[in-house]
Order: C-alpha cells, then structure tokens, then sequence
C-alpha cells in the first residue's frame, strides 16, 4: 500500500565542476512527481560509478584533451546545475504516474540507467544517464521511466548488494564483450580489474565461456582468481608484458582486450594481442571504455591495419542488453562485489575515499540515504574511511 509521500526530500546537489566541495547536501529539495509513463523510486541504495567524479570535474572532453567539460553527444550539454548525481538506483516504486500499473507499487527494482534517445533495443548511439542528463540517485526519491526499473526480488541480494551490480558497470562491461564479438575459449585481458566494471567483466566472461586474465595489484590477486581470473597481472611489475602472457598462456596471444586503462600501456596491450599472428583464429580486438591512465595513447597505425587490429570505442549499452544482465541477476549467476557503503550525509568523505582508493579496495562503493541506513547501509559500512 503506498505510504503519505513528504513534499520535501534531502539530497546531494552538484553545483558545478570542482572538487568534492561541489557536493551539497540540501534537506528542503522538492519530491519529484512521476510523469506519464515513470514510477516514483524511494532510495536505498545507489552505487557510486567514476563518471560521478568525471562529470564532477568535467573530464570528458572531446576536441581538446585539456577542455573542462560534460560529454555532450547529442550536440549540447545536458549537465546542467544543481544536478542529482547517482546512476545505479535501488528502491523501491512509492508511486506511479499516468499509465503504469499501481500494482507496481512496493515492488524492488534496479534502475536500467540510461536516457535513451529512442527506442531502439540494439544500439545506443547518443547515451546519456540518469545522474547526468537527468536528477539521479543521491536523493531519498527519483522519478524514472516504468520499463527501465526493472523488478528484482532476490531474497539473497541486499539492496546494498543489488546497487553494486548497477548497470552503469555491468551493461559497460557487457557492451565491451558484445561489440568486440568476444566469445566461449577467448582468451581476454581485463585491464582495471578491481574497479566495477573490471569485476563485472571477469564474471561475464566466465558466464559466456571466455577465459579472463586480470591485470590489477598482487593485494588483489587471490580476491580476483576467487571471482574467476584464470590468472592476474601485477600491473606495478616493469617486466614484458608480452613474456608475462606467454607463460601465463602457454606461448598464445590474447584474443581480445578490454581495456580501462588507456594512456601508454594501449601499445602494450595491442603487442600482447599480435606477437604470434600465426596462431590466431580472429582478429585481434580491443574495446576501451575508460582511460584512467591518461587520456592520449601514441600508437603505429601500421601495428594497426598490418595486424588488422579493431578498436571499439564502448559508452553505455543497449536495452537489450541491460535486459540480459538483468535475467542474469534474477537468475543468481552474477554475484555482488560490494566494498562498502556510505550515509548521504558523508558525501564528501565518500567522494574522497573513492578518488584516494587505498590498497585491497575491490568493488563498488555504495551511498545510503540516512533514513535508509540502519536497514540497508549499516551491515556493510566502510570502517577504514578516515
């Protein structure tokens, strides 16, 4: 039965490019009104994604590497200020605008976080998120459309737990194996394997019956091999990375790589995929979906069109495939990696700790609303946040 809805909420407002001191808690922001076609979602969990530090400090910048500046796809902005930031929304329906079932109310759901331009299933060619083009999660209430909340009623999942397989990492994760046609005895490099969609992608690679190699830290090593890395990386060696991948495969080439990393290390990433062409069966692929390294690479284009390398360039995913990951989640064969959460109120701490992530961090950090928080934050708190 639906509850008295407040008229006011408290949330966190983003008021422009900057540091975490951009961040505002406010107790007195209206409660959306679900339109025609949303229901009306009472935060519990959402998770936090690094495009919410990205957007914070606009770096996403498309002609010139040292703009500050949001992505604008579609041609002009659509991160304007104050903005809710928050993306990977759990809740559950408090209320529903014209057109959708009222049954729908109580029911747990997890946010498909996608604005999308259109209704197509299969290619998302302007994405944008809810978080961004639109008020997110960092909010006791949000309002989004009916056929993106998608009901999730796993016992066995926390909200805390269901937020950490927010869509923002896994439908990425996804849609840089689809695009890259990865697929069952690929043997796949996953680079920033400890982040979000580094763990999403080492599970989605074992459900489709690819075989992922990690490249992380030696802390992370034996947390990675437990989630199904056939073997990890120590990024911090400055040994070959060519000799690392022959003895952890047996003398073959990696068939693909999906790469969080960017920077110098791309060129690094192409020759372990291209040292013994003669004992490919497909072309060597690389799909890239983040540049925490740096945002230029120096490559040979002849390494490029000699060795027929394909790039794809991956932001987001499609309706189809959030729908996938969702079955997958009902289905129990993803499982959670939280590392922890925080209060709403602790915004900036939380911001802070997830920039300056520290050694053994794996996973997704989580933001509670307070009222929510004795429920669904308090069992999994980060202890170690000073």
């Amino acid at each position: 039965m639906a509850h008295t809805l407040p008229d006011t909420m408290s949330a966190v407002l983003l008021t422009g490019h900057g540091g975490p001191d951009r961040l505002e808690l406010r107790a007195d922001v209206a409660v959306p009104t679900p339109a025609p076609g949303e229901v009306l979602v009472e935060v519990t969990a959402t998770a936090k994604n690094n495009t919410d530090r990205k957007a914070r400090e606009g770096l996403y910048p498309t002609k010139d590497a040292t703009d500050t500046t949001s992505f604008a796809i579609g041609g002009s902005p659509t991160l304007a200020f104050p903005r809710i930031q928050g993306a990977d929304i759990v809740g559950r329906v408090a209320a529903v605008g014209p057109g959708v079932d009222a049954a729908r109310i109580g029911e747990r759901g997890l946010l498909d976080f996608n604005i999308y331009a259109g209704d197509e299933r299969d290619i998302n060619l302007m994405p944008d998120y809810y978080g961004h083009g639109a008020d997110g999660g960092f909010a006791e209430y949000v309002a989004v459309p009916a056929d993106q909340f998608h009901a999730v009623d796993n016992p066995a999942l926390a909200d805390a737990e269901l937020a950490a397989m927010g869509m923002c990492s896994y439908q990425t994760a996804y849609h840089m194996l689809t695009q890259a046609e990865v697929g069952a005895g690929d043997r796949v490099l996953v680079t920033g394997a400890s982040g979000g969609v580094g763990t999403a992608l080492i599970q989605l690679c074992r459900i489709i019956g690819a075989v992922p190699y990690a490249l992380s830290t030696a802390d992370k090593r034996d947390a990675l091999l437990a989630l199904g890395a056939a073997h990890v990386f120590d990024r911090h060696e400055s040994g070959d990375l060519v000799a690392a991948v022959r003895e952890a495969t047996g003398g073959a080439p990696l068939d693909a790589v999906m790469d969080l990393v960017g920077g110098t290390s791309t060129a690094r990433f192409i020759e372990a995929m291209t040292f013994d062409m003669a004992r490919r069966t497909s072309y060597p692929r690389l799909s890239i979906a983040g540049a925490s390294e740096d945002n230029v690479s120096t490559l040979l284009w002849t390494v490029i069109y000699l060795y027929q390398v394909r790039i794809f360039g991956v932001s987001h995913g499609t309706r189809a495939e959030a729908e996938q990951l969702v079955a997958w989640i009902r289905q129990g064969q993803l499982r959670p990696v939280l590392h922890g959460t925080f209060r709403l109120s602790e915004i900036q701490a939380c911001e802070h700790y997830f920039v300056n992530r520290a050694r053994g961090y794996l996973g997704k950090i989580v933001v509670v609303p307070d009222a929510q928080w004795a429920r669904h934050g308090a069992p999994f708190a980060v202890t170690n946040a000073a």
